[in-house]
């Protein structure tokens, strides 16, 4: 499948809570990353993650532009990722974000997804306080400096 394809099928099955077209767009041991809910390993975990999404929002709208590939790795831009949340405490809030999505690739088929956006942005209009989004990113710049790349880096900061 090309990859912009491939990226159209992803997108939409995000929005329309199709989990297992979702999965089928990764390898039997591929892995999401989400920027909120954390790493979803094989078809199985990936076809369930949809679950949790729908299960805190609803009206879904996730538009990719630029799609780029050399058939191992992918990116695209997120001209808007959209929803509306159904959280019982921030219930009705309406989220937009642009992001960043990288794919590594297989045959086709999607090995590794990570995505990048401003998360701040989407618990600040979701109406997150401050002391919740601190402990999220303080979790993240934990999780970030447990690489070692990035730890030996930071350490040679301002020397």
């Amino acid at each position: 499948m090309e990859f912009a394809q491939l990226v159209k099928k992803f997108t939409r099955a995000v929005e329309k809570h199709d989990g297992k077209a979702l999965a089928s767009c990764f390898t039997p041991t591929g892995v999401y990353h989400d920027a909120f809910y954390g790493t979803f390993k094989g078809r199985a975990a990936i076809d369930k993650m949809l679950d949790v999404f729908h299960r805190d929002g609803k009206d879904y709208v996730w538009t990719m532009k630029d799609p780029v590939s050399n058939g191992k790795v992918g990116y695209a831009r997120w001209e808007y990722f959209a929803y509306a949340s159904t959280m019982p405490q921030r219930k009705g809030k309406k989220v937009v974000a642009t992001g960043i999505s990288y794919f590594k690739l297989r045959g086709g088929l999607v090995t590794f997804y990570r995505e990048e956006m401003n998360t701040g942005l989407a618990f600040s209009q979701m109406g997150l306080p401050g002391s919740a989004m601190e402990k999220i990113f303080g979790k993240g710049a934990r999780q970030l400096l447990a690489v070692p790349s990035a730890a030996k880096l930071r350490a040679k900061l301002g020397k």
